[in-house]
């Protein structure tokens, strides 16, 4: 017999089997040795009081071991001869839509700029070096798209576009770890998400797609209403079938799009600050302890939102155990992200805090049409490359000095490796996005007591987080004028996150016959 039950277990007990089966014969009112097996099926924290417990849903195997549901296997077929879809993008919307595609009986032909990964870690490791970007391989460009190396997070409230379930299914199936299945919060990590990536595309070209890496696309083809077609890296690639999985950040993609008088729209978006914590501060916060999580609780993480004068102020992409990372695209470009290994075992916590931006904020600072908010991001990208002193170098501000609007401490230790130069940001950043922000950190620090520390750094700027522009689409994800072209994804305006991009990928492939 198989049955489930939820318990709540301190984190010492929680992971221990004997214990584990003890308290599932008492739940049960069974004797102990009835328990043949108990497993994780789902977990969580809660810290909501002094004493911190885990939420566990426990499957308790009685009498016997039943036999469990075979791990999910996709289901993918020779498709070498098959007719090709162009998918314009290796981020997860790409590949996820390109193994959908596989399933289905099409040949996805996927076209990315960037590199494999293999070739994208050392193009990052001279980044560093170098401190010059490369337009084509960078934090945000290249195999597996910006998520490959931000943290790898998993978690995602879009349930109602898709089975969540089944990506992190094919996740597991190429080769992340199979907790991500019981995790609240699942994430793969850094440091083996790349390996992930690297076999999905093995499984693309196993069974007859294909890959071009170096591979920019630069043109579509559009014969009367019908897509027919792209051009990238100097060659054409036919097909009546294009998914455009391009992520946010492809800026000229949006600029060649309007120049063929492709229909897009302007969408609100978020910028903000990263802000940086002692990982240790952070423990203490969110576990009510001196002390901070001990030998049992994993590195601590905050998710706090509230809304200023209508508008969102949150905090996005939470990086507990991580590091602060350069994330420009180009040149004269000063953009911050953040990212962890598996293992959450830095010094620092990080987090992107920011606050919503659309056409009314655009107008009040001077900026209009399609590209207002494509054109915001990119002043303030340079704005910010100025304050730093040019390279990778960020603006940088203690917490508690920017909400008072001055510059008096010394900043402290950073995981930022390009380093980090005092800057009043205040003064530069735009009043009303100023204003918002502030408002909102003292709220959460309210929310939070010693969220707002001395400890604490700012780092500018934070405009990566959505796309400022949407291609529309109509109900069978084809956009609206031209057939055959599939908007997709974060790029596209409608995914936020590894997860949400990848259902997003899938939807889209079910939808080209």
């Amino acid at each position: 017999m198989y049955k489930e039950i939820q318990v709540r277990m301190l984190p010492q007990d929680a992971g221990e089997e004997g214990r584990l089966k003890k308290v599932a014969a008492q739940s049960l009112q069974l004797a102990l040795q009835r328990i043949c097996r108990v497993d994780v099926v789902r977990r969580s924290i809660d810290a909501r009081q002094r004493e911190v417990v885990f939420n566990l849903t426990l499957g308790v195997h009685i009498d016997c071991i039943e036999q469990q549901e075979p791990c999910f296997i996709p289901k993918y077929q020779e498709v070498a001869a098959k007719e090709s879809v162009v998918v314009i993008g290796a981020g997860p919307a790409g590949l996820f839509a390109a193994l959908r595609l596989i399933e289905r009986g099409f040949r996805p032909i996927v076209l990315e700029r960037g590199k494999p990964v293999e070739e994208r870690k050392k193009d990052l490791n001279r980044l560093y070096k170098t401190g010059i970007v490369d337009a084509d391989s960078n934090f945000g460009f290249g195999e597996g798209g910006a998520g490959t190396f931000s943290d790898g997070k998993l978690f995602t409230r879009s349930k109602k576009r898709g089975d969540v379930r089944r990506i992190l299914e094919i996740l597991v199936h190429h080769g992340a770890d199979a907790r991500i299945l019981t995790d609240a919060h699942p994430h793969v990590g850094t440091d083996k998400l790349p390996g992930v990536i690297v076999n999905i595309r093995k499984t693309i070209e196993r069974w007859g797609g294909e890959i071009h890496f170096g591979t920019r696309v630069s043109d579509i083809l559009i014969h009367g209403r019908q897509v027919c077609g792209v051009v990238a890296g100097g060659e054409i690639y036919e097909a009546r079938h294009v998914i455009l999985a391009t992520g946010h950040s492809a800026r000229d993609v949006y600029r060649m799009l309007y120049e063929r008088a492709v229909l897009l729209e302007p969408k609100d978006f978020a910028v903000g600050l990263r802000l940086e914590h002692p990982q240790h501060d952070i423990d203490c916060m969110q576990y009510h302890s001196p002390q901070g999580r001990g030998k049992w609780l994993p590195a601590a993480e905050y998710n706090f939102v509230t809304n200023i004068e209508g508008r969102g102020v949150y905090s996005f992409c939470m990086c507990p155990g991580g590091v602060v990372v350069p994330a420009a695209t180009g040149a004269e470009q000063q953009v911050v992200n953040g990212m962890s290994s598996s293992a959450r075992n830095t010094a620092w916590a990080n987090a992107a805090i920011v606050t919503a931006v659309g056409k009314e904020e655009l107008n009040i600072m001077g900026y209009e049409g399609i590209f207002a908010g494509m054109n915001f991001q990119e002043d303030l990208e340079r704005q910010a490359w100025q304050e730093g002193g040019g390279g990778l170098i960020a603006p940088a501000q203690v917490l508690t000095d920017f909400l008072a609007g001055k510059l008096e401490q010394e900043l402290p230790s950073t995981s930022y490796k390009p380093g980090v130069k005092m800057s009043l940001i205040n003064q530069w950043l735009p009043d009303l996005l100023y204003h918002r922000l502030s408002a909102g950190l003292e709220i959460f620090g309210k929310k939070a007591p010693g969220f707002v520390s001395s400890r604490a750094l700012l780092l500018g700027v934070e405009t990566r987080t959505s796309s400022p522009v949407r291609i529309p689409r109509n109900a069978v994800c084809c956009h609206p004028e031209v057939v055959g072209l599939y908007p997709c994804g974060e790029g596209a305006g409608y995914a936020g996150g590894i997860v949400s991009a990848a259902m997003d990928g899938e939807k889209c492939a079910e939808h080209i016959s």
